[in-house]
């Protein structure tokens, strides 16, 4: 799992979707400064917020952290 490659996913789907950062923190439960730690690979987020990300984002788990 490449947290940089799993940042890079989280921030193109995301754009693709026209979701800004506040609403995709707001819809998924985290703060400002927890995205931007996801996308620049800086940490991975817990199991609970990955379900959460992957169901905005309307992917899987697997297809999101570990592909």
């Amino acid at each position: 799992m490449n947290p940089i490659k799993i940042g890079s996913r989280i921030k193109t789907l995301r754009e693709n979707k026209n979701i800004s950062r506040e609403d995709f923190c707001n819809a998924v439960n985290i703060s400002l400064s927890a995205l931007s730690m996801y996308e620049t690979g800086q940490r991975i987020p817990r199991d609970e917020v990955k379900l959460r990300i992957a169901r905005l984002l309307d992917t899987t788990i697997e297809a999101l952290f570990f592909t």
